[in-house]
């Protein structure tokens, strides 16, 4: 789910270098009572091979201040447009999907592009762009020139850089985690993007209520420049992609779209995402308005509330390679469908004073076992399919996923202005029950067996 329903940010390293040497006692055979010592290489657990490796060391610490400056302008960005321009309802609805649009527009052929380019490059690039983009609102502001459309066009830029970031993170992430470390390595990079839930919204609720919401955003434009230095500085080689001729490109998107459809369980997972990011559109567009505004809720105890449903998720990135392990990818997926209905049937029931902590239980919970769904659906598709396919797919997947995202936010601007904040929540609620009742009614899916990693 939220590894694929979420901008968020996925290098080389060698698992096998890493050992410790130690001693074993062996017996001489040609000796009765001699016993002698040689070096034996004892290897390290896998979460210590990971993080004595420099080059990953590099790349959490680029993913993790990226991913807290966008936490940051996950308050900022709406709250510039809701307080500073006093934006209505429906234009903060066309803020979260222009923002998204790229997945639409470009989703498709961005993973073409992708698969013919080094991976490493373009994040670089596309940190620069969206740094420059986010920048410029407080230089606008402090001139006393910041505009609703100014907010728009970043919110674009952004947008096509977030695309472009996105599908060569993920498309990377095989390329320096291989086999049986492949879900780890997804488990890890989800518990980046989680644990950065944790002290992004509460930094970029402080930031807005200590610097007003347009200056907070230098916050994120910083830590953007920040990441591209660091990647940068990965010292992994990436070996230019195959040519595999001149094929047009609508030849490569129909193969990006064929794998995909081809596979029953990529096809479930797709299907799944794109209904759950068309009504998490729809969330998106209200529970700012709906907290802030209607709730009467301060920007800094937004941020502390979104602190709180962060726990959850942070919690099932830490769990989920485990829990794989244990039960296997299709009973995980199952479970974590059935487990987060309940919570989803809470959120609607969050209200002023103590009753917010619906707010934090049902969507803290739901985001646990989005977690823990979301690294196994990633883990299974990254091993079974061929990695110079990675690109094309990844990308059609945010095409079907956060493709569906700006048309919810549009759909829930518009259902604020008509039936009110309190009623779209209880939509989006039950729009949210539908894809998991999808896996859950799917043949076959506790039984599925293990992947084995294709090269």
């Amino acid at each position: 789910m939220l590894a694929d329903n979420g901008p968020h940010f996925w290098v080389t390293f060698d698992f096998d270098r890493v050992r410790w040497q130690g001693l074993r006692f062996v017996t001489d055979p040609n000796a009765q009572s001699t016993v002698t010592a040689e070096p034996a290489e004892l290897s390290a657990p896998s979460s210590q091979r990971l993080w004595r490796n420099r080059d990953f060391v590099l790349l959490m610490g680029a993913d993790t201040v990226s991913q807290i400056g966008t936490q940051v302008t996950l308050i900022a960005l709406p709250v510039t447009a809701l307080v500073t321009l006093d934006a209505s309802p429906f234009q903060i609805g066309m803020l979260t999907a222009v923002e998204m649009m790229a997945f639409l527009v470009l989703g498709l052929p961005v993973g073409v592009w992708v698969d013919r380019m080094r991976r490493r490059p373009i994040q670089v690039v596309s940190d620069l762009v969206r740094a420059v983009a986010l920048l410029s609102v407080p230089v606008a502001w402090g001139l006393d020139a910041l505009t609703l459309w100014q907010l728009f066009a970043v919110a674009a830029v952004v947008g096509v850089g977030t695309v472009f970031f996105d599908v060569a993170h993920m498309s990377y992430l095989p390329t320096v985690v291989k086999g049986e470390h492949l879900t780890g390595g997804a488990g890890a990079l989800e518990s980046v993007y989680q644990v950065s839930k944790l002290g992004g919204p509460g930094l970029g609720g402080l930031l807005v209520q200590l610097l007003r919401a347009p200056a907070a955003l230098v916050v994120d434009g910083v830590s953007y420049l920040l990441s591209a230095l660091l990647l940068g500085r990965i010292g992994a080689v990436e070996e230019p992609p195959e040519r595999t001729g001149h094929e047009r490109l609508r030849v490569q998107v129909a193969e990006g779209l064929r794998c995909v459809a081809g596979n029953r369980i990529i096809r479930l997972t797709a299907a799944n995402g794109a209904l759950t990011m068309l009504f998490f559109g729809a969330w998106s567009a209200i529970s700012v308005v709906f907290v802030i505004r209607e709730l009467g809720v301060s920007p800094g105890v937004y941020g502390l509330l979104l602190i709180g449903v962060s726990v959850g998720g942070t919690l099932g990135a830490v769990a989920a390679a485990r829990i794989v392990g244990r039960i296997g990818t299709g009973r995980t997926m199952w479970w974590a469908s059935l487990l987060s209905i309940p919570a989803i049937a809470v959120i609607p029931f969050t209200g002023a004073g103590w009753a917010l902590g619906f707010f934090v239980l049902g969507a803290g919970v739901f985001e646990l076992f989005s977690s823990v769904f979301n690294v196994a659906q990633f883990s299974y598709r990254m091993a079974v399919l061929p990695q110079h396919l990675h690109g094309r797919v990844n990308a059609t997947m945010r095409f079907l996923m956060w493709g569906a995202t700006p048309i919810g936010a549009l759909s829930g601007g518009a259902l604020l202005e008509g039936i009110g904040a309190r009623h779209t929540l209880w939509v989006c609620a039950a729009g949210f029950v539908l894809p998991q009742l999808l896996v859950l009614v799917t043949p076959g899916l506790r039984a599925l067996p293990e992947p084995a990693a294709t090269a």
